[in-house]
C-alpha cells in the first residue's frame, strides 16, 4: 500500500521505517509522552528500559517517522496468534504523533506500514484498541477501513 495522493502534500517530507536499538534516545521521549497522554506519570528512564527490552528481545515491532530527521511519531506492534482464524494476527498496541506534527497525515502514513507490514508477514488481522474517549484516534481508525468489533466483549484482570 502506497501513500495516498491526498497525504503527499503534508507528509511528503515524513519517513516512516522500522526502528532499532540504535533508536531508543528518539523514541523514549515519544513514548513516555504516549504514556502521559494515558495519564501515567512522566518515567523517561522506564519509558526507555520499556522499549529496549521490547527491541532486544524482538518481541514487538517499532515503526518510526521521522521529519526532517527528526522523531517525530511511532507506532509498536505486537504479535500474537488467532487460534479461530488459525492465523497470525498483529495487536497496534501503541499510537503516537509528537503535538507538533498532529494535523500533517503522519499518523496516517504510520498506519499505511503497520498494515504493509501485517500484509509482509501473512497475518489475517491488524487488531488495536483505545480508550473510549479518545474520539480523534477513532474517527482516523474508522476512516481507513477498521471497523469496531460488535462480536466479542473484551475483559481484563489486573494482576
Amino acid at each position: 500500500m502506497g501513500i495516498p495522493a491526498e497525504w503527499n502534500g503534508a507528509a511528503h517530507d515524513v519517513i516512516v521505517r522500522y526502528a532499532s536499538l540504535d533508536d531508543l534516545d528518539a523514541l523514549a521521549p515519544l513514548f513516555d509522552a504516549y504514556r502521559v497522554f494515558y495519564k501515567q506519570p512522566s518515567d523517561p528512564v522506564l519509558a526507555r528500559a520499556f522499549l529496549a527490552e521490547r527491541l532486544g528481545l524482538r518481541e514487538s515491532v517499532l515503526l518510526l517517522a521521522e521529519r526532517d530527521g527528526s522523531a517525530c511519531g511511532f507506532i509498536q506492534l505486537y504479535p500474537y496468534f488467532s487460534s479461530i482464524a488459525a492465523t497470525r494476527t498483529w495487536s497496534l498496541m501503541d499510537l503516537y504523533v509528537a503535538e507538533t506534527a498532529r494535523g500533517g497525515g503522519v499518523a496516517r502514513l504510520l498506519m499505511a506500514k503497520a498494515a504493509e507490514h501485517a500484509r509482509a508477514t501473512g497475518a489475517s488481522h491488524l487488531e488495536l484498541s483505545t480508550a473510549h474517549s479518545n474520539s480523534r484516534a477513532q474517527a482516523l481508525y474508522e476512516s481507513l477501513g477498521y471497523t469496531l468489533d460488535t462480536v466479542y466483549r473484551y475483559y481484563s484482570l489486573a494482576l
